[in-house]
Parts: C-alpha cells; structure tokens; sequence
C-alpha cells in the first residue's frame, strides 16, 4: 500500500502512504492544502504526527513503550536514568567508554555559576519551583554563548545536552534550599546523578543525606520512565520553540512552562492534592470513590486511567512494586500515604474502575513516592522532570 485516495466532492487526489520505525502507517497530508486548498482538522492531535521519529514509541491498545526499540520494562530493570539518557540522545545503548565520557560531562557541569546562583535572591521564598527551573534555565543562554548555535556539530551538541541534564536537579535542589531558607548544598563529584540530586535537596551543611539505596532505586525509575513519552505537550513545545531558531536553553526553558500544567507534568502533584483533600475533608476512600462514580462537582479522580493507554500504563506497573516497598521502609505512619494504597488496591477491584480501564497511572505511583522520599509537593514536577 503507496497510496491513499481521498475524494473530496467530485475530485480525487492521491496520498503518499509512510510506514514508521516499528511498521505503523500513517498518511501524509503535509501537501493536502497546496493540492486542494483543504486542512485537516484534528483537536488535541491524537491522530496527526507532526515529525518521523525513531526516538520513542508508544501502543496504548497493548501497553508497550519502548526508547529506541528497548522495552521500558527492560531500561527500568537493566538500566540508569543517565544511560537512558544517552541512549535516546544518541539512538543506541553506549559502550563502557562512552558511558564514563558521558558521565564525566554531568559531573563537570553539576555546579552553577556563581552569578546565576545569585539570581535566586530575586524570586520571592514561595516562588513556583517550575516558574524558578524555567526561569533558570533561560538564563544560562546568557553564560555558555558558545551553546547558542548548535546546528549539526554532535560535540557542541553533546556537550549542550550533558550541561543541561545535570544543571537541572541543581537549579531544582537550589530552589528548594532557597524555599526554606537553607543554604545552598554543592553536588559531591563522587555521587551519581540520582544520589547527588537527593545530597543537594537533603543534607545540611554539617549533616549530609544518608541515601537509601531504595530511594536511589526509586527515583531512578522515575527519572527512566518520564524521559520520553512521544510528541507529547512539553515535547512539541520544545520543538515548536526550536523551529523558529530559538538556543537549547531558550526551548527547553518553553518546555518546561508546558510541562507546569496539572494535566501534564503537574499530574502526580495533583494526585498529592486529591489524597490531600480527602484526608483534610474526613471522607473515607470508599465514600470519595462513590462521589466519583456519582459525578459529583468538584471531585476530580487523578492518577487513574492515561489518554494514550487503552489497557495498563506499562510505567504504572513497574513503578507499583517499588512503591509498595517504599511505604513499607516508612518509619512512621502517614496517612496520606495509606490513603493511596487503599484507594489503589479499591480501584484495582471494583467493576466501575476495571470496565473503564481506569487503573493506577504513572503518575499516581511517582506522586506517592516523591512524598514518601520526602520530595515537597512543589517539587514534584521539577523531580520528574529531568
């Protein structure tokens, strides 16, 4: 099949059929207004791709995501956030070598310049940490002008990319420091990417975080299982950003105002809230689940179900057991916490969740984690972002 044939009136024109990375079809229409002076129309684009991609891809019928033709199933089990990481820049696994030049660069450039980390004194102490990260980000086009002009030369890129990555859990850690007027903690070069993310947000100047390696674990899956997820809003918006000629940072800065949203990025802040409403409100999990099948105003299910997947969030699943074994380690009771497990285990047995496939997402299980490591609500979204 080379052709599709559409018919519009009496007239009939002749589209070119493409067939993607893992056998998928689509017809291509980027030439459908010069031939026929008609657009398509296509709101929330869950039937247009606006690019040929070989970076990630996604069957919500069957559950399956894959970085570069890896089954995320398999990076969660075999692999790091910062392998993964290279592994979608670049489009392979890395070899040992590559892998240690890579992490030498995110080492290199985990601290801030001094001037920028004077910029925080200008954001008031419950600043938006999204608004802080976006804000901070724009801002180092003003000190790495040699990153500005990329274009196609692979080491300015990698260097742009491995400069960016690891800025961004200091801006994170620094702007929750600032929230409760800590000072600031330095990375320690020795750590890895997830253990020096959690020394910069948890330890104090003569008390350093002891990390578990659970919490490392988990935050680590969290990191793998948010790096990709398709031409998704944040995504696109990058791009758009981009098309225009706009720097890594200034795009990537744009991205992250898209990625705010509590439909997005913001969506396992929102789970925190929920349970947090239900809590504050006395209602039992079993009452709020009866308001939600009731349609009553004002009460919003977050965390269950996901637009994309039809069956199971295949990140949900992975992110489930470590989660369990998260609440398990709690030395004291939050109820916040049991609240989630018994609206999780509710959920995964009543006949109004399972027919409408509205099982635990993504999010649901990394917002109860990042509150069970002791990530701030406000953070959740700069946590899962890198």
């Amino acid at each position: 099949m080379n052709n599709a044939r559409l018919t519009i009136g009496e007239r009939e024109i002749s589209l070119p059929v493409i067939i993607g990375t893992e056998n998928e079809t689509a017809i291509d229409v980027s030439k459908l207004r010069e031939q026929t002076g008609v657009i398509t129309l296509d709101d929330g684009f869950a039937n247009t791709g606006s690019c040929t991609s070989s970076i990630t891809y996604i069957d919500g019928d069957k559950g399956i995501l894959r970085y570069r033709g890896y089954p995320i199933e398999e990076l969660a089990e075999k692999s790091t956030f910062v392998e993964t990481a290279w592994t979608i820049i670049w489009g392979r696994l890395p070899s040992s070598d590559e892998l240690r030049r890579f992490s030498m660069l995110l080492t290199e450039h985990e601290l801030l310049h001094e001037g920028l980390r004077h910029h925080y004194n200008g954001f008031p102490v419950d600043a938006p940490p999204m608004a802080i990260l976006s804000a901070m980000i724009n801002s180092m086009s003003c000190y790495h002008h040699e990153l500005l002009r990329i274009q196609d030369d692979e080491g300015l890129f990698e260097e742009a990319a491995a400069r960016l990555i690891s800025k961004v859990r200091t801006v994170a850690a620094a702007a929750y420091k600032m929230s409760m007027g800590r000072p600031l903690i330095y990375a320690v070069p020795e750590y890895g990417y997830v253990h020096n993310f959690l020394h910069m947000m948890f330890s104090l100047p003569n008390r350093p975080y002891t990390a578990d390696p659970d919490i490392v674990k988990a935050l680590n899956l969290i990191l793998i299982l948010h790096a990709d997820h398709e031409q998704n809003c944040s995504t696109s918006t990058v791009r758009m950003v981009a098309s225009g000629g706009a720097n890594l940072f200034a795009s990537v800065s744009a991205g992250v105002c898209a990625l705010w949203g509590h439909l997005h990025g913001g969506a396992n802040q929102a789970v925190v809230e929920m349970l947090e409403k239900i809590r504050t409100e006395h209602c039992s999990v079993r009452d709020f689940v009866e308001k939600v099948k009731r349609k009553e105003n004002g009460v919003k299910l977050m965390g269950f179900g996901h637009r994309v997947y039809k069956n199971f969030d295949p990140r949900s699943q992975i992110l489930r057991e470590i989660a369990r074994k998260i609440l398990q380690k709690q030395g004291q009771s939050d109820e916040i916490l049991d609240i989630a497990q018994e609206l999780a285990d509710l959920a995964l047995h009543d006949d109004y969740f399972i027919q409408r496939k509205l099982y635990p997402n993504v999010d649901f299980y990394s917002g109860i984690i990042l509150r069970a490591i002791g990530i701030p609500l406000m953070v959740n979204p700069p946590a899962a972002f890198k």
